[in-house]
């Protein structure tokens, strides 16, 4: 399984390769080669228990699909930025992938330096990767952009350390590198743009993606010190949990939005929200979806106390979420993307609250909050945290938080780029919910190595070649120049991964499509 997953990530790095073809792509292809062999030293220690923190069980390390993901995101950024003229972004998508390949091998480095004994073959494979991409960078990048990317990889460092230490079993060495990977780059980013504050630089929405994040990981490395020395939950700790996050959050988070909108973030935000009539009316549809999820939890939690043998929920049961998710997102895309931007930002920035109220057991919601998700708990939520329905909608919005708009003169890509935002609803929404029902109801050829059925993988498959049909039919924005043969490529390279990869799909496989549909 861990072979094959590998060879459909080589043929996304390849596709890329030769869809791009400058020193950064063969700087990929490089990182690609040897993050394969460090893997199975990874993949060694997991099983050994040698690693240097408590990672996720029954899951591979992942390093080969999760190193390539930033990458090669960066390398497809730099070269739509660079076809539509734009400087500034095209710069960014260099630094994006010159910080992507230093994290990868910095976690292949450590996991070299910690293995006994040395890997002598995989010590020199990773040095010569190390050189030519080091080599690149010194020929590609700035010295201001060398410094940033120094910094990223500073900051990665430490909050891998914090945070790994603090939330054992919540990630693999792939998703950490993924997950706190990203964070870093956003921590940077808005350091980076706090420090260089020009009025009237900049979108605003921009801004509040970066402060949002940002101001919620902050929020929980201050609570998760803070309950170190007290109960969290006893009544004056929740008290006191409620006020310092109205303190820091008005406090803080308010006036360094502030700081770089340039005006009441609030005001900004109502404003934002109820400009139109449209927004108004998709509003409106989503709280009622939002109910309607709810009542999915409530009515399955009733159905568990009057059940008294059934525990979890079955799968089918957790993709009702998948179908709200695509009703949800879908008429955003086609309507309004900026709202749907904006309003992934603040379900994020609740979800992330609520799984603190949860696990800190915060009253008067936090033990009841337990309660109700331990419901919908599966194998992948081994740690502390419950992550999958923060991953899902990660997975949904990451492809519109990414989307190059700049990049983007008609607010569109070309060809196969047009279904860029639309990457978290073909590979989670539909191919992944699709190949999960009919795998598990009718499914009876399972890909070797794995619990995952061919049936479910073809019904996937055929399932989103529809939903882009569709897409194409109502959303008139939409052009795809006959770049039929590389969607389908696309749609079936990915659909594959999600049978053979262990990681979480929800996160990676949206990703993956983006890159293949920019490339």
């Amino acid at each position: 399984a861990v072979l094959v997953e590998s060879l459909l990530v080589f043929a996304v790095v390849l596709s890329v390769h030769a869809a791009v073809w400058d020193r950064f792509s063969w700087c990929a292809l490089a990182l690609a080669v040897q993050a394969f062999y460090v893997q199975f030293k990874w993949d060694r220690l997991l099983q050994l228990g040698g690693a240097v923190f408590q990672f996720r069980g029954a899951a591979n390390s992942g390093l080969l699909p999760a190193s390539m993901v930033i990458p090669l995101l960066g390398v497809v950024m730099k070269e739509r930025c660079r076809a539509a003229g734009i400087v500034y972004f095209e710069r960014l998508g260099v630094v994006v992938a010159s910080t992507g390949m230093l994290l990868a091998l910095f976690l292949s480095v450590l996991a070299v330096g910690i293995t006994k004994p040395v890997p002598t073959n995989t010590c020199v494979l990773t040095g010569i990767a190390g050189s030519v991409i080091i080599y690149t960078m010194k020929h590609s990048l700035t010295v201001s952009e060398v410094i940033e990317v120094l910094e990223v990889l500073l900051i990665f460092v430490y909050l891998s350390m914090i945070l790994l230490y603090l939330l054992p079993r919540c990630f693999t060495p792939g998703e950490a590198l993924l997950v706190l990977g990203g964070v870093s780059f956003v921590l940077n980013q808005l350091i980076k743009r706090s420090l260089n504050v020009i009025e009237g630089r900049g979108d605003p929405i921009d801004f509040f993606l970066l402060v949002a994040v940002v101001g919620v990981v902050l929020l929980g490395l201050f609570f998760t010190v803070l309950f170190i020395f007290m109960d969290s939950g006893t009544w004056i700790s929740s008290m006191f949990f409620h006020m310092m996050t109205a303190v820091l959050g008005l406090g803080v988070i308010m006036p360094w939005l502030y700081r770089l909108i340039q005006r009441n973030p609030l005001f900004w935000l109502l404003q934002f929200l109820f400009q139109t009539q449209t927004r108004l009316y998709l509003l409106v549809y989503w709280t009622f979806l939002a109910a309607l999820a709810c009542g999915v939890v409530f009515y399955q939690n009733a159905k568990r106390s009057s059940e008294s043998k059934k525990h979890q929920a079955s799968t089918i049961t957790r993709k009702y979420f998948h179908f709200i998710v695509v009703a949800t997102y879908v008429p955003g895309l086609i309507y309004d993307r900026q709202l749907l931007y904006v309003a992934a930002v603040l379900c994020l920035a609740v979800f992330i609250f609520l799984e603190y109220i949860r696990y800190f057991r915060i009253k008067p919601f936090g033990q009841t909050l337990r309660h109700l998700l331990s419901l919908f708990l599966d194998e992948r939520d081994s740690g502390p945290l419950i992550l999958t329905h923060i991953y899902l909608l990660l997975g949904m919005s990451l492809p519109v938080w990414l989307f190059p708009r700049s990049c983007a003169p008609k607010g569109t890509l070309p060809g196969a780029g047009a279904l860029v935002p639309y990457s978290g609803v073909l590979a989670v929404g539909v191919g992944d919910t699709i190949a999960s029902v009919f795998g598990s109801t009718m499914g009876e050829i399972k890909w070797p190595g794995t619990k995952k059925t061919f049936e479910g993988t073809m019904t996937a498959i055929f399932a989103q070649i529809i939903a882009v049909a569709l897409i194409l039919i109502f959303d008139s924005s939409v052009n795809l120049n006959s770049s039929y043969a590389w969607i389908l490529a696309s749609v079936s390279l990915v659909s594959l991964l999600e049978a053979y990869t262990t990681q979480i799909d929800n996160l990676l496989l949206p990703l993956y499509l983006q890159i293949m549909l920019m490339a």
